[in-house]
């Protein structure tokens, strides 16, 4: 996000032309609040509906028939009006390392562009969504015995939620001349492709290229949040070259947002920001410092183990990245580490913790093939240890030189001590597997149980939970959820429109005849996939491509959870890596270093970590030995 779940642009980095004053902007600001409250009241609703059916089945042995039913309902409720709260803070993934580097007024110009882009989607689709959710009130509910429009109906909803928005958006920027030319920008594309629509209904899958590729391209390359530039390119697909109804693409968005397993991302992302609010990640990462601290490139051992352990409690890396390097970034400064290479080393260890369970790709690649969560779960743990190997090595070689002599050496003492006080934290990872592998609780269900430890941890243990900041943890929960889950619905829109138009099949025969069988399959794969990363990121590329090469993986003799960490590691070095990777940028704007810096020193991580895959490739054991 992000995934993607990773770091969408901060709110500094984008200019900023709209008017600061007036009317406009009181409105903005209280229809943001009407959204904001029942989306927080959403995610503590979700927590507590599926605890107490952890509770009632594993406790009281009298499991709640209609408790997923209800989280289901609610959940796309969840997503929908995450989406509005991302839209109207212009948290919405997309990728700006190209109209960054515009001048000033074409970003503004181009800034423009992305949000009428997004605009003209979403008024293409709110007459069918509105008919979706009509056609849903046919069907009643098993446990509920309501009807489904009650939970369809979040879609037109947060779409003509997200339409308000955007108007806003327009009508506050302070440069009439540049809106106006930027709608006529949009008008135009839209209609030269409407214009051309006999022509291309004789072209056939080329249309695949000029959608997928082309149009894709285009929103992503000038800033259009991905999920908008996933959401057009289905679209005039599906309009334009064939005679499917639009209704059918709300559907296939609402089968993408619904899965219950992804209720874990929300539920996991609110889990990452309590261990930082109360004071878990800090446990940690000192306990490590007190180990490591004095040895010669200590304190960067100690960042790719923290990463490791933080990133077995929350599953969202920007959380992850923003728990640990406001803990140790000072401390290395003071010992003489540049910051170019702090930020390219924690922008490598969030492609190296990618595997690491609860990791929000692990549950996505699970939603969208089938493969066991368990399975996922216990397969991940080994490939992020070989590159934390490779990782450390590079860190040994650099850092053999360091001046330590005015560190002083920690006690056994206050090892132990600070031992004593990470302990509950270092539990939880071991806590959250225990769960989902004895059966307790489902992959959806653990991260509740992680939130109650978490919660109980702060209040009774280490004192440290700060009331007033639970609000906009809830708010910031659902508002990079509905970015991710947005994502994930229209990209399962553009997997289905791959798949109907017969391309899967001629990929499959395309891969099965490579010379090489399995090891040219997955050579192949690691190219592609670092590339995807780079551009799509994680989770999307997952939605698109996962249906389609999970099978050619099973046909080759390719384990799928040997496939699995080997795509998801390929797509970490791809997202962390400059100059297009946005979880490289989510690195540089959590350690507020100017992303230039980073880029001479991440070569070498990135080098160690194409090395650690490798070998994750070549030996399966390392994936499956444990399964």
């Amino acid at each position: 996000m992000a995934h993607a779940e990773l770091a969408p642009p901060q709110d500094g980095m984008t200019p900023d032309v709209t008017r600061p004053q007036g009317w406009l902007t009181s409105l903005e600001r209280i229809l943001g609040t009407l959204v904001e409250i029942p989306v927080a009241i959403l995610v503590v609703a979700e927590i507590g509906i599926l605890f107490a059916g952890v509770v009632a089945r594993y406790g009281l042995h009298q499991p709640l028939v209609w408790s997923d039913e209800l989280a289901s309902i609610l959940f796309l409720w969840l997503a929908m009006l995450g989406s509005v709260v991302a839209f109207r803070r212009g948290e919405h993934m997309r990728m700006t390392a190209l109209v960054a580097t515009a001048g000033p007024r074409m970003w503004a110009f181009l800034d423009v562009v992305a949000t009428c882009a997004a605009l003209a989607f979403l008024l293409l689709v709110v007459a069918p969504s509105y008919e979706y959710a009509y056609e849903e009130s046919y069907i009643t509910t098993p446990a509920l015995q309501i009807a489904n429009s009650f939970r369809a109906a979040a879609l037109p909803v947060g779409i003509s939620l997200m339409i308000v928005f955007a108007f806003l958006r327009l009508l506050r920027y302070g440069q009439t001349r540049t809106v106006l030319m930027a709608l006529g920008t949009v008008v135009a594309i839209m209609g030269a492709f409407w214009l051309a629509e006999p022509f291309l209904r004789t072209l056939g899958n080329l249309n695949l290229i000029i959608f997928f590729v082309g149009v894709v391209g285009l929103c992503v390359f000038a800033g259009v949040p991905i999920a908008f530039g996933f959401g057009l390119a289905i679209f005039g697909y599906m309009a334009l070259t064939t005679r499917t109804p639009i209704m059918v693409l709300i559907g296939r968005m609402d089968e993408g947002m619904s899965h219950l397993i992804l209720l874990s991302v929300p539920l996991f992302v609110f889990l990452g920001l309590l261990i930082e609010m109360t004071g878990m990640a800090r446990a940690m990462v000192a306990f490590l410092a007190s180990l490591l601290g004095h040895v010669r490139g200590g304190l960067h051992y100690v960042l790719i183990g923290a990463m490791y352990l933080v990133s077995g409690i929350s599953g969202s890396k920007a959380a992850d990245m923003a728990a640990v390097a406001p803990v140790l970034f000072p401390e290395m400064k003071k010992r003489g580490a540049k910051p170019g290479d702090l930020v390219a080393l924690l922008s490598a260890t969030g492609a190296q913790t990618e595997t690491i369970p609860p990791s929000l790709v692990l549950i996505t690649i699970g939603s969208v093939t089938g493969v066991s969560i368990s399975a996922l779960f216990t397969g991940g743990l080994l490939p992020g240890v070989v590159l934390a190997i490779t990782l450390g090595a590079l860190v040994w070689w650099r850092y053999r030189d360091e001046d330590l002599s005015h560190v002083k050496r920690a006690s056994r003492r206050d090892i132990g001590r600070a031992f004593i006080i990470s302990l509950p934290a270092i539990a939880l990872p071991f806590v959250i597997r225990a769960a989902v592998v004895e059966g307790v609780a489902t992959a959806t269900e653990v991260s509740t149980i992680g939130i109650v430890y978490a919660v109980l941890a702060g209040l009774l243990i280490y004192r440290q939970f700060d009331w007033s900041r639970l609000r906009p943890m809830l708010v910031d929960t659902a508002c990079l959820s509905g970015a991710i889950l947005l994502i994930i619905g229209t990209a399962t829109g553009m997997a289905w429109g791959l798949t109907q138009s017969g391309f899967s099949r001629s990929l499959a025969a395309a891969m099965t005849g490579l010379p090489g069988g399995g090891a040219t399959f997955i050579a192949v794969s690691i190219v592609a996939f670092i590339i995807l990363g780079s551009v799509l990121e994680g989770i999307p590329a997952i939605v698109l491509f996962g249906p389609l090469l999970f099978p050619i993986a099973r046909l080759v003799g390719v384990h799928e959870v040997h496939y699995a960490m080997i795509v998801i590691l390929a797509m970490g070095i791809g997202l962390f890596a400059p100059p297009f990777g946005v979880g490289y940028y989510a690195a540089c704007a959590i350690g507020r270093v100017d992303p230039a810096q980073g880029i001479r020193p991440i070569l070498g991580y990135l080098l160690a970590l194409l090395v650690g895959l490798i070998i994750v490739a070549i030996f399966p054991w390392i994936s499956i030995g444990f399964l």
